[in-house]
């Protein structure tokens, strides 16, 4: 799906979430969309799930960014 795709996915839950954001943690490293030959982002239901993670985190746990992701990386359960 597309980056406006996952926004509107999102946005009920994360209200304040924006594409900047996304691109954002994408600039992070944090979520890794798959590119098509033109250049936009594609996002599979596991990179939608990976970035509800980081915005769950952020919001109800507070968690910087860096927390955020030795947890993504620690995390080699099958869902």
């Amino acid at each position: 799906m597309s980056i406006g795709e996952v926004l509107a996915l999102l946005l009920e839950e994360f209200p304040d979430v924006t594409i900047s954001k996304i691109r954002f943690l994408e600039s992070q490293g944090l979520i890794e969309p798959e590119r098509t030959a033109s250049g936009y982002r594609k996002f599979s239901q596991a990179e939608v799930d990976r970035l509800k993670f980081i915005l769950r985190e952020q919001k109800e746990n507070y968690l910087p960014l860096k927390v955020i992701r030795t947890r993504l990386e620690g995390d080699t359960s099958d869902g």
